[in-house]
């Protein structure tokens, strides 16, 4: 059964950090386009990384969001570093159904397996 187990959100201060992970089972993540969306309240879902062998941020997170794998784990990670209140949403990773991801803007209709979603609220 092809899965995706976000983990790692939680409440934190302005300007801490946190690491969410995205387990994944039934597939080899690091074969898949893998990507990282978030939703605020009230607003679609954006997406803002990317990665098959490279990967794309999108503008908003440049600099401060860092993503990884660890292809023994089967497992992506992102980092987010100097968090902000406007960071608070919840997160979600995603996977393509092929090894490349397509140039351009994170669109979640090009991805077609999600998980359930981790939540991050940030306080300031």
């Amino acid at each position: 059964q092809v899965q995706l187990v976000e983990s790692g959100g939680g409440s934190v201060q302005a300007g801490g950090s946190l690491r969410l992970s995205c387990a994944a089972s039934g597939f080899t993540s690091s074969s898949r386009c893998m990507g990282w969306f978030r939703q605020a309240p009230e607003k679609a879902r954006e997406g803002i990384i990317q990665i098959d062998r490279t990967t794309s941020y999108a503008d908003s997170v440049k600099g401060r969001f860092t993503v990884s794998r660890d292809s023994s784990k089967n497992t992506l990670y992102l980092e987010i570093d100097s968090l902000k209140p406007e960071d608070t949403a919840m997160y979600y990773c995603a996977a393509r159904a092929t090894w490349n991801c397509i140039p351009g803007a994170v669109r979640p209709a090009d991805f077609g397996v999600w998980g359930q979603g981790t939540r991050v609220t940030v306080s300031s």
